[in-house]
């Protein structure tokens, strides 16, 4: 890695605070990254339900390899700020797939990954993460690895003792490489507030429409907060008004919000 890129990386690092939350609108191509950036982004990730259904996937380890990490090398040369790249499961079918992956996350330029554990085993998933920090250091690189543990958004196990097993699994991912825990699914301040307490690594949440805002998370002690798919699916349903429209009272009023031509073309001029 260039020295260039180790900086990313640390700069990307230094940006996981409580005290001013890393707030994340995950992009899906080119456009929508510059458009993000240009708004002020410190950093860009990117949402692997977006780049899926932007390449014509379904979410959910569909999506060819190549076609990911041709989709992140992209939007990395295309923004001056550090990207980390959601690669779902892994784009592999084992461990040492992905350990593929990541080698070529790191020589596509993002500075780190989310990778998830979705219904796998605690004990799989670790030999996932295991195997990407150990293809980090084979390359001689750096990367932030986003450990995300889904018992929330998918309801796992017994509601009960799903916090519990969540820090379980959290303790065992920082023990594996991950430098940080991201728990989508969960907005309640109190759960937030315990998860945060016991976490040994930045914690990262999901938030959208009737979460709280980024302050408050940080108060809590929520040193990451993105929100997906979310900006995405927005953009989308402008898509669908405007074409409703269009092709029921025949008008055309929803495109009046739009970002102005001469303002989003010179998002691409050569820098």
């Amino acid at each position: 890695m260039t020295t260039t890129q180790a900086e990313r990386v640390r700069l990307f690092r230094s940006l996981h605070t409580p005290a001013r939350p890393l707030a994340l609108a995950n992009a899906w191509d080119v456009a929508s990254a510059r458009v993000i950036e240009a708004a002020g982004a410190p950093a860009i990730a990117t949402t692997s339900a977006g780049v899926a259904w932007a390449l014509g996937s379904p979410d959910g380890d569909v999506l060819a390899r190549d076609r990911a990490l041709d989709l992140i090398a992209r939007i990395a040369a295309a923004v001056t700020v550090p990207v980390t790249a959601d690669i779902e499961g892994g784009y592999g079918q084992d461990a040492a797939g992905v350990a593929e992956t990541v080698t070529g996350v790191l020589e596509a330029g993002a500075v780190g990954v989310n990778i998830e554990d979705g219904t796998r085993t605690p004990a799989e998933f670790r030999e996932r993460l295991t195997a990407a920090r150990d293809a980090v250091e084979k390359a001689g690189g750096q990367l932030f690895l986003n450990a995300r543990i889904d018992t929330y958004l998918f309801g796992l196990g017994d509601p009960a003792t799903r916090l519990q097993d969540t820090l379980e699994r959290a303790r065992g991912y920082a023990e594996c490489g991950a430098d940080g825990i991201f728990v989508p699914g969960v907005a309640d301040p109190d759960t937030v507030k315990a998860l945060a307490a016991e976490l040994t690594v930045p914690l990262n949440v999901m938030a959208g429409p009737g979460a709280p805002d980024v302050a408050a998370l940080g108060a809590l002690g929520v040193a990451r907060v993105s929100v997906g798919s979310g900006v995405a699916q927005a953009a989308y349903a402008t898509a669908r008004r405007a074409a409703q429209e269009l092709y029921g009272t025949g008008g055309y009023q929803s495109l009046a919000d739009g970002i102005a031509f001469p303002e989003l073309n010179a998002l691409f001029t050569p820098r």
